[in-house]
């Protein structure tokens, strides 16, 4: 056996090579940790490249199954871009040029292609997300842009205004003959919106509002489309009505959206008392033109009030039909979760891609192997595996999730449902911060795992963390979006016991709250087999306990520290417990629709194959947070010392015994996780050829599905 004789050679002192020794500690990786003699890796059998036995039939049913009822207009935007290499990002280009080619390129999507995105927008808004995923496969700046202009633009037209405003502005947004900006965040204020400084005076002599930048900390800053090509914004302002307050002073009615011109619609010159300039060149995205704004006494007219929540009337007097500032706002931004859902479902693109370079290269690539043997797959590599494997089953579970969220919120706007507004909001709060953040880092991840040519920038990594990046800050700081889930959560806890009703995300916690917190900790319970482990049930019962423990345990710390600290002090205090608690929610929801998912899916080889990247979702992410599980199975302090035993130091004394019954199964889901992995590794081709991803969506060299080096060393000029 390998592992055998490098033991043997490393009791051999001086006389083993530096050779030698490397090889010897990279064949420790190659030992699978599950007690299957059958199924170990055989070295000899491993062929990194080749498909397993009807690969090319398996990859055609999963993307089958994978494909949305939009896959059709994806493949129409693809195709049009191949077709015009003029359209196609270059790797090296300046920010102007990348700003030019942007711009011409979403001009062309709408007008060459015939692609209408408002019009999709207002009439099936997944088929506008799907066109959006497609638009920034070509490019995340071109589909940021196309967000910027239809998403903030041209939703805050659809959403926040009424009729007048749709009749003037809807066809124009459309064509993109009028290119527009959403002006939200300031220089000293952006997560805290009801802190925006703009004001909106309004003049009754004139009938016009008068828009002002007070101080510099007011000025509008980060402004996607106002650098170089936006002639309107969408800004937001505190609306200020003379006279309207106690003793006759100025009344402020809180935040709304007013429609400004910011360039002359026939020469593109800048309006008078409107002062913009770049924000310059940025880490990524350097196709989108940022740009500040500040406005110096700015006049529109009174109907450029986007007023579907509060409007002023001719002799100044305003009128909304929801009572309170609060209200008004909440309602606000409520119309504008949109963006959000963009965001986490462009994610999940992102993340296919990287995945998919960086597995096709770890099974092209091969390095070292057994003695007088050939080389193997760097995917054979256990420790690859565990980098790779994991984030391919976590890209399903997230494909899954956005699926869902996109139904959800296209639901949302055929009924205006109260309820799932609700249910949208947060959950897209949670998905957009979860799934960006998951991406960020495993793009840091992919490159590591691609060594050296991961570093080049042809081959991607650079572009597509640097374009990422942002995805965790605009449309709501994830820091921020976690802290409403976590805040709804504890809403719903305390509904809970005031016998009211739960909204249909947090259905579970009716269950979990009267079970799971009377129940054993499903993860440190005795139950280790592998069918048990594996059971949709068991994973989802895990999922939910933690979520329930963490949320009983937090709302008693709350409760506990307000008496001292007051409310704001006591969040503060308990903020990395809140966060944890936002997360493990969001885990819980991803692995139902995941589970659900396969369960529907109609092909019973299919089936099987999404079943086992499933499981390695769900163990995957309880062996990962293996610490919290310990933590909330309070019940039990006896365990206490077993749980601060990890289970490698557990197994590494022979014939030592464990010390509970927890222990063997936190071992077991370890071992598992292992096997599960080495599993996924074996079809992971065909994961991520399912993915149905064209070469010009991938375009790294090595991530090709043929001749990677071929094309890798053509383009250096080989």
């Amino acid at each position: 056996m390998a592992s055998s004789s490098s033991r043997s050679g490393a009791g051999a002192g001086n006389e083993e090579s530096p050779a030698m020794r490397r090889l010897r500690r990279l064949s420790l990786h190659l030992l699978q940790p599950f007690d299957r003699p059958a199924e170990q890796l055989a070295l000899a059998a491993c062929a990194g490249a080749r498909r397993v036995e009807g690969g090319a039939e398996v990859s055609a049913a999963l993307a089958a199954y994978l494909r949305g009822r939009h896959r059709a207009t994806q493949a129409r935007v693809f195709e049009f871009f191949r077709d015009r290499p003029d359209l196609q990002t270059p790797v090296e280009q300046t920010t102007a040029a990348h700003r030019d080619l942007c711009f011409r390129q979403l001009r062309s999507l709408v007008r060459d292609a015939g692609v209408r995105p408002l019009s999709l927008m207002a009439a099936d808004p997944a088929e506008y997300f799907a066109v959006m995923e497609a638009a920034g496969g070509v490019d995340i700046s071109l589909g940021v842009k196309f967000g910027v202009q239809y998403s903030l633009w041209g939703g805050s037209i659809l959403n926040l205004g009424t009729k007048k405003h749709r009749d003037k502005f809807f066809d124009g947004i459309d064509n993109l003959d009028i290119p527009g900006c959403f002006a939200m965040t300031e220089l000293h204020h952006g997560s805290n919106v009801q802190a925006l400084q703009t004001t909106a005076a309004f003049d009754p002599v004139t009938d016009e509002f008068i828009i002002n930048t007070p101080n510099d900390g007011a000025i509008k800053w980060w402004i996607g489309n106002a650098a170089v090509h936006g002639k309107y914004a969408t800004v937001f302002a505190r609306l200020i009505l003379p006279l309207q307050g106690k003793g006759g002073t100025p009344a402020d009615m809180g935040i709304h959206a007013f429609i400004v011109p910011i360039r002359d619609l026939e020469t593109h010159a800048v309006l008078p008392g409107i002062e913009i300039n770049d924000c310059g060149h940025k880490i990524g995205l350097n196709g989108v033109d940022n740009g500040a704004l500040r406005f110096r006494s700015v006049r529109i007219p009174r109907d450029n009030l986007l007023n579907r929540f509060g409007d002023v009337s001719r002799d100044g007097k305003y009128t909304s039909s929801l009572p309170t500032i609060n209200k008004r706002f909440a309602a606000t931004l409520g119309e504008l979760v949109g963006g959000r859902v963009g965001i986490a479902y462009s994610s999940v693109g992102v993340l296919k891609v990287a995945v998919t370079i960086a597995t096709r290269y770890a099974l092209l690539r091969q390095q070292f192997g057994p003695p007088k043997q050939p080389e193997i797959s760097v995917l054979d590599y256990q420790s690859h595996q565990h980098k790779l494997m994991p984030m391919l089953a976590s890209s399903y579970a997230f494909h899954f999730a956005t699926i869902y969220l996109v139904d959800k919120y296209s639901e949302m706007k055929k009924t205006n449902d109260e309820d799932v507004m609700a249910d949208v909001h947060v959950l897209s709060s949670g998905l957009k911060a979860y799934i960006t953040s998951y991406t960020a880092k495993s793009i840091s991840i992919c490159r590591e795992s691609c060594g050296g040519h991961g570093y080049a920038a042809v081959n991607r990594f650079g572009a597509l963390r640097n374009d990422h990046d942002i995805f965790q800050t605009f449309e709501g700081d994830n820091t921020v979006l976690l802290q409403q889930v976590a805040g709804d959560l504890l809403k719903q806890y305390q509904e809970k016991f005031k016998g009211g009703t739960l909204s249909v995300t947090w259905n579970y916690l009716r269950d979990s709250m009267s079970t799971y917190l009377s129940q054993p900790n499903p993860v440190t319970a005795r139950w280790e087999g592998e069918d048990h482990l594996r059971d949709p049930n068991f994973q989802l019962d895990a999922f939910r306990y933690r979520t329930s423990r963490l949320l009983h345990s937090v709302a008693a710390r709350l409760q506990k520290h307000s008496k001292t600290l007051g409310g704001f002090g006591a969040w503060n205090r308990c903020l990395n417990h809140l966060l944890t608690l936002a997360e493990s929610h969001i885990e819980s929801v991803i692995l139902a629709k995941f589970i659900e998912s396969v369960k529907s899916c109609p092909d019973e080889k299919t089936r099987k194959l999404l079943k086992l990247v499933c499981d390695l979702y769900a163990l995957d992410r309880i062996w990962k947070d293996i610490g919290t599980y310990r933590n909330v199975d309070y019940v039990a302090p006896n365990k206490a010392k077993v749980c601060g035993c990890h289970s490698h130091t557990a197994t590494s004394h022979k014939g030592a015994e464990l010390d509970s019954d927890s222990s063997f199964s936190l071992q077991a889901i370890h071992k598992l996780t292992d096997y599960l992995s080495y599993q996924v590794r074996l079809v992971a081709r065909e994961l991520v050829d399912a993915f149905d991803l064209p070469d010009l969506i991938i375009r790294a060299p090595i991530g090709m599905q043929s001749e990677a080096y071929a094309q890798y060393t053509q383009h250096v000029g080989f």
